[in-house]
């Protein structure tokens, strides 16, 4: 296995894991540092053998992460993610979540009703909460129904900067204020 930390950035370090099978390079994990935890405690902790490397994709992913924590809109193709090792809901779930353009968000309720799932909105949030590729697919965009946050792997702070770097502004109780929701 082998990684890559992405270092700066305004919410701490991320670490790339990845694999090169047949000149194709495939990301298994993205950890993003926490209020609590950074991802290189993160990685020490839950993958103790590894190998620090890189190659010309990896640094053009890097670069491009670094970017997008920065405000900069970048969209990333599921090419570079090892999709396949997740199961099929959440392979869905993370294709929906996906298709969520920058400036916009949907709720767990609507990405299950679009999934055919209509009661399916904390399987959606169970599934997003173990996203495997934060950022890549932008997990930061779905929100509970009520306009608040929910949760995700940076924390809330993460979370509302990467929805005000898209142009979403908060109430005073903190709620997302959106006037469409995608899927709505």
């Amino acid at each position: 296995m082998k990684i890559k930390i992405i270092t700066p950035t305004p919410f701490g370090p991320v670490v790339l894991i990845w694999f090169r099978v047949n000149e194709k390079v495939k990301i298994i994990r993205i950890l993003l540092s926490r209020p609590d935890l950074s991802a290189e405690d993160q990685l020490a902790n839950n993958y103790p053998h590894y190998e620090v490397s890189s190659c010309g994709k990896i640094d053009s992913l890097s670069a491009k992460i670094r970017d997008f924590l920065e405000g900069k809109d970048v969209k990333f193709s599921l090419d570079v993610v090892a999709l396949d090792s997740c199961p099929p809901f959440q392979k869905a779930v993370l294709r929906a979540e996906h298709q969520i353009p920058r400036g916009k968000v949907s709720t767990y309720k609507l990405i299950a009703r679009y999934l055919g799932k209509e009661n399916g909105a904390r399987a959606v949030g169970n599934a997003l909460a173990k996203n495997p590729f934060p950022i890549i697919i932008p997990c930061h965009r779905a929100i509970r129904s009520d306009g608040y946050l929910g949760g995700f792997q940076g924390g809330m702070d993460m979370k509302q900067v990467l929805l005000e770097n898209e142009g979403f502004h908060f109430d005073v109780k903190g709620r997302v204020i959106v006037p469409r929701f995608h899927y709505d």
